[in-house]
């Protein structure tokens, strides 16, 4: 009996919607860890109370600015023109590469063992993004 090889139908993705597409990933694993974090022990009394890591109005405001960038990244990367586009993704994807790791490594104790794990997903996401972005295809 002859065997036919089955050949499935593929696509290139243009590299905006891949990297919008790495973005929005990125942003679901920030959400599922800022979610999941509400069961850590003493957490929601900490939010109640107003003892927590975000305790004053500067301190939200530096992180709603930093988690912001990824949810623009989603929407920058597919309309802005290839050369900006290519060192807005490089530049906003290193910083945050690192600003996770050591978010991940802050958080080393048995109730935060998901954050972890999600911080080194997102470090390689990010990093993924610096990689696509920099081997940007050319005309």
């Amino acid at each position: 009996m002859e065997h036919k090889e089955i050949r499935y139908e593929d696509y290139k993705i243009n590299i905006k919607l891949l990297l919008s597409a790495l973005w929005a990933s990125v942003m679901f694993l920030y959400i599922y860890g800022d979610y999941f974090e509400l069961y850590v022990p003493g957490k929601t009394e900490g939010l109640l109370s107003g003892r927590n890591l975000l305790s004053t109005p500067y301190k939200l405001f530096f992180a709603t600015i930093i988690l912001t960038l990824p949810s623009l990244m989603i929407f920058l990367s597919l309309i802005m023109k290839p050369k900006w586009n290519r060192i807005l993704n490089m530049s906003i994807a290193a910083f945050l590469t690192l600003f996770t790791l050591l978010v991940g490594a802050s958080s080393l104790s048995e109730w935060r063992i998901f954050y972890v794990m999600l911080a080194l997903l997102e470090s390689i996401i990010t990093s993924i993004i610096i990689w696509k972005a920099w081997r940007w295809p050319k005309n």
